[in-house]
């Protein structure tokens, strides 16, 4: 433990070094000023808690429909969220459905003991991953419930390397480990643990929450008309290399796209290169005229999970970079789906591969083989479509499983 410890002060040391020049970790340090007197002060004594820790925001939309099912069903306890990203914390710290929400604290000893003595939960649950070696010691020793949950596990990681042994003790904190797949539960298996149980993976009811209450966004229907609209989500440069040429190949087919980054000179370099004309979302008004521009920039957060629902076909961007972001989001509207190379690691991304419902591309020439025969080919599309659908259906359920295990003891 002593080089994990070591490690973790190593880190804390970066991140103050970084600070002065990086907006990130002066966020990750100001957040976490005077934590425990904050907790202190604001967490009731009296309540029962429920202590809820998710990474960043993509751990946050997976962990929400079991917090939201938690707060409907057991209102009797009161709602602990803590974040370890500023990119998490910072966007959802005035979340309502949460009683109470912090940083977590840098995973010390002396740390762990004190956040449980202010947090006092009498449950613990971690989303996806997050294995904090100091907090889950003190959690076992304090005898708290504690679940890890649409965790997946792979031959890999750390847990099954010779050298992985405190990380295996970790996980005998867990009185469930609920994993999305049975491969997670069979090399668990393998390491002794019989406390698994394949619930599936929460992201799939939280997209279908996420569709039912899909925003009405009358600047996209404008736009849009009574054409077809391809939308192209989180992309980054070399995924716009690519959209631009089909744009400019497929001047019938209106076009949005919402960069993961709102870099002004990428925003600026769509506009220029987009033959068919290009508006930015947060230009235009009532009076907008939309004529025949193609191209609508979305240069703002919090719509494109919405936006989906007006689109005939989807791309979504990272695929050349570290990862692909979230396809559930275009595939619980029934959208065909096209993406970068690099997918390998989601397992959702590597289902609709194989079911037909999407595409790695590695350049234009597979995009653009890739769309044509969905955009001229109707009936193609319409089953391709529902593969897509049917697919973020049939994996629907993993919270109520959850939900129901953890409060049935």
């Amino acid at each position: 433990m002593w080089f994990y410890n070591f490690g973790l002060l190593l880190y804390v040391w970066i991140i103050r070094l970084v600070a002065p020049r990086h907006r990130k970790a002066r966020l990750w340090l100001e957040g976490r000023k005077d934590l425990f007197r904050r907790m202190r002060e604001t967490i009731d004594p009296e309540a029962r808690i429920v202590w809820i820790h998710v990474a960043s925001l993509g751990e946050f939309e997976q962990g929400r429909p079991i917090l939201e099912q938690i707060r409907k069903s057991h209102p009797e306890y009161k709602i602990l969220l803590t974040f370890f990203s500023p990119s998490g914390y910072e966007i959802r710290k005035d979340y309502k459905g949460a009683d109470y929400i912090f940083y977590l604290p840098i995973d010390t000893p002396r740390n762990a003991r004190r956040f449980l003595e202010a947090a006092h939960p009498e449950i613990a649950i971690f989303v996806k991953y997050e294995y904090w070696l100091n907090l889950l010691r003190e959690l076992r020793r304090r005898k708290i419930r504690t679940y890890v949950v649409s965790a997946i596990f792979r031959r890999n990681s750390v847990f099954f390397r010779p050298y992985g042994g405190m990380w295996r003790q970790a996980l005998e904190s867990f009185d469930v480990m609920f994993v999305q797949n049975e491969e997670s539960k069979k090399l668990l298996a393998s390491l002794g643990f019989d406390n698994v149980l394949v619930a599936g993976d929460t992201r799939f009811d939280r997209v279908a929450e996420i569709a039912r209450a899909a925003k009405h966004v009358d600047i996209v229907e404008r736009f849009k008309g009574d054409d077809r609209l391809f939308v192209a989500g989180s992309t980054w440069g070399p995924d716009e290399e690519l959209l631009i040429r089909l744009m400019n190949d497929n001047p019938g087919v209106k076009f949005l796209i919402a960069p993961h980054e709102m870099d002004e000179a990428r925003i600026s370099r769509l506009i220029e290169e987009t033959h068919g004309g290009a508006l930015r979302y947060t230009q235009c008004t009532s009076r907008t005229g939309y004529g025949t521009r193609q191209l609508l920039i979305l240069d703002t957060v919090g719509l494109l999970s919405s936006v989906y629902g007006y689109a005939t076909w989807s791309y979504i961007g990272g695929g050349f970079g570290v990862g692909i972001h979230n396809t559930l989001e275009a595939a619980t509207f029934g959208l065909p789906i096209a993406f970068g190379p690099n997918y390998e690691k989601f397992k959702e991304a590597r289902d609709l591969v194989t079911l037909g419902a999407a595409r790695a591309v590695a350049d234009y020439e597979e995009l653009r083989n890739w769309f044509i025969p969905l955009r001229d080919n109707e009936e193609f599309l319409l089953k391709t479509s529902r593969i897509a659908k049917d697919y973020t259906t049939r994996h629907q359920g993993a919270t109520n499983i959850i939900v129901k295990t953890i409060f049935q003891k």
